[in-house]
């Protein structure tokens, strides 16, 4: 019988747990803040600690042991981890488990900051790899397999590669040959699989394990019904060291991790594991349907999936034929009270429930509304070219531990083209690093910047009024 172990666990401890002489200090919600205590009364309950019968995720033995073995029976794969930090804590985690100091290991160009912060913590040797690009959506996409290619005969003794699968905007590429080659030479396939939990339900895209990736990350919570921070990390070879995987997940995560976001991984599984596959199916055609009704819709369009891609269906990315940023047409969607996963210079990122939506008729309405709206603006000429291009493989300027022995000066961001960026420039969300720490800061990186900080995008890396750190290489010369 399908059942949540953990989750079932905690709700019997509450049953016989009459006082708490134990953490966390709110004492299963009897002491609150009488403002909040109404929205949190009916969860704190099972907020509760490593008690007796209720496991511990650092040393599971019991009930936490027995979700994540459902867990990776579910997703077929040889184990699976619950993870209480999100995908970053994963990320970390596997790539502190897969490579050493000074390996070289390939690196997809459009990859998440936690993966930056990963290989700085390994202290490894980045090959950047760069990807094709969604000329439509203006959107990074995959690596190219003759990228791959050539970059191994640059870099034979490389240790692996790291993909980011499906991209934030949910264009899978099949990895199948790329994993084979990487194998082939004896390398480990690392997969950062943040949007694709879903993905293996009947109709949705395949898995990246079964394309033949070793170690995958998956955030839960963000397509699944899990709390903020909770996401799955599977293994589905030998090629991974066990011990070091396990010791790494411990270094990364909290030592008093959320039962809450573990209860609800569990019940997320459980979810997906009692949909039929009518269920999906039938929301795959809610999707389908309200993507031909926004792109129906006059000024307004749905990007076309590209070719050799395959498209999430509980994604839809949005564009406009007038002269509108996608922050402008998000703005315009939050006052109407639908609030969208992100924004970019051309784009607005709609993601969709994995179960069927309530009120289409009204969300319908709003969208009439909108399409109105944008009649007042003029038509759209050409899109600006806002998409950061690199040569199809590149390293950074210097090593990580270069850099921990140098100085960094802050500048005026304009003023830094020249010098080597001492921490990431990056739109947020979605995360994707514009500029790279230990990168060249160039000309058209600082255009880029301008020209989306422009348009309303959000960084992190820089202050109010513009500056960053940075490396002086000269100055470090001169010392």
């Amino acid at each position: 019988m399908k059942n949540a172990p953990l989750f079932e666990a905690l709700v019997h401890h509450t049953k016989n747990n009459n006082w708490s002489f134990h953490v966390p200090g709110h004492k299963n919600g009897k002491i609150f803040e009488k403002s909040g205590a109404a929205f949190f009364n009916s969860v704190l309950p099972l907020d509760l600690t490593e008690l007796n019968g209720l496991d511990d995720l650092h040393h599971p033995e019991g009930v936490i042991k027995e979700a994540q073995e459902q867990l990776a029976s579910f997703y077929g794969v040889r184990k699976s981890y619950f993870l209480i930090g999100g995908s970053t804590a994963g990320n970390l985690a596997m790539i502190l488990a897969s490579f050493k100091q000074d390996d070289v290991v390939f690196v997809q160009r459009n990859c998440h900051k936690s993966v930056l912060n990963g290989l700085e913590l390994a202290g490894v040797t980045p090959v950047f790899l760069s990807p094709e690009v969604d000329e439509e959506g203006g959107f990074a996409l995959g690596v190219p397999v003759e990228t791959i290619k050539e970059a191994l005969r640059e870099f034979p003794a490389s240790k692996g590669i790291i993909l980011t699968n499906p991209t934030y905007y949910g264009m899978q590429q099949d990895i199948s040959d790329i994993a084979s080659i990487i194998h082939d030479k004896g390398g480990i396939v690392l997969v950062d699989e943040a949007h694709g939990a879903h993905f293996g339900l009947k109709g949705m895209p395949n898995l990246a394990i079964q394309q033949g990736a070793d170690v995958v990350v998956q955030s839960a919570h963000k397509t699944l019904p899990a709390l903020t921070m909770g996401a799955f990390l599977h293994v589905n070879s030998n090629r991974i060291d066990a011990y070091r995987l396990s010791h790494a997940l411990q270094m990364v995560q909290s030592s008093s991790p959320s039962y809450l976001v573990m209860a609800s991984l569990d019940l997320s599984r459980l979810y997906m594991e009692s949909l039929s596959d009518e269920d999906v199916t039938n929301i795959i055609n809610q999707s389908q349907t309200f993507k031909g009704f926004i792109h129906s819709l006059p000024h307004l369009h749905v990007v076309k999936n590209l070719k050799g891609y395959v498209s999430d269906p509980l994604k839809i990315t949005i564009q406009s034929d007038r002269e509108i940023s996608g922050y402008e047409l998000q703005s315009l969607l939050e006052k109407e009270g639908i609030y969208s996963e992100l924004a970019d210079d051309r784009n607005v990122l709609l993601v969709l429930p994995l179960g069927m939506m309530d009120s289409i008729t009204d969300l319908k309405k709003v969208f009439h509304k909108l399409s109105d709206q944008l009649s007042i603006y003029r038509n759209k000429e050409l899109f600006e070219n806002n998409v950061p291009v690199f040569p199809a493989v590149t390293m950074l300027e210097l090593t990580y531990t270069q850099m921990k022995k140098m100085h960094p000066q802050k500048m005026l961001i304009e003023a830094a083209a020249g010098y080597i960026a001492a921490e990431a420039v990056i739109p947020y969300p979605p995360g994707i690093p514009l500029i790279a720490k230990g990168e060249k800061i160039t000309s058209e990186s600082i255009r880029l910047y301008f020209s989306l900080k422009d348009k309303g995008a959000k960084f992190q890396g820089t202050t109010e009024n513009g500056e960053m750190y940075v490396f002086d290489i000269s100055k470090e010369q001169e010392h």
